[in-house]
């Protein structure tokens, strides 16, 4: 069974995105394994100074799972028309040092409505492709599509379907 590591780029706890990865995780625990990943915002600030004086525990906590899964899913916001800060800074940790490098990765954006996400997802793929990964599909979701009871996304067919097309590129 494929191990996917879930990373929640939202810099909030209890996301919308840590509840789609859950979702997503429930629907096909029959076909993966997963692990969600939902604390980025513990990671220091990214600088090349700190990257020389040693890899901090968060950043080593991320890196070995990431490198222990066989792929990743990533679920963001866009915030200000980007990519959360404290996703950019998990990627910019993983560049160098190549984590994501030849990693299959199935990049979600999940925002309120349409069109918004377009560009966190222009942003997150430039970010991915710097790290060397292995862009399987994009999927744009929006939470105005699915439904949500007592914090936890329900999955329709239609997502469902998509989901497992893009599950089974991993």
């Amino acid at each position: 069974m494929k191990r996917i590591l879930a990373i929640s780029g939202s810099a909030s706890e209890n996301s919308s995105n840590e509840q789609l990865l859950s979702a997503i995780a429930k629907t096909f625990a029959d076909r993966f394994q997963f692990e969600i990943y939902g604390q980025l915002s513990t990671m220091p600030l990214f600088t090349p100074a700190r990257l020389k004086a040693g890899v901090p525990s968060a950043v080593s906590e991320l890196k070995k799972l990431v490198l222990e899964a066989d792929a990743v899913i990533i679920s963001t916001p866009e915030y200000l028309h980007n990519i959360p800060a404290v996703l950019k800074n998990a990627l910019e940790w993983m560049t160098e040092s190549g984590e994501l490098a030849e990693k299959p990765v199935l990049p979600i954006i999940f925002t309120p409505h349409a069109p918004r996400g377009q560009y966190a997802m222009i942003s997150l793929l430039q970010s991915l492709k710097a790290s060397k990964s292995k862009v399987v599909a994009e999927l744009p979701l929006y939470q105005n599509q699915l439904r949500s009871q007592d914090g936890e996304i329900e999955l329709d067919e239609d997502v469902c379907l998509m989901l497992s097309e893009a599950l089974n590129l991993l």
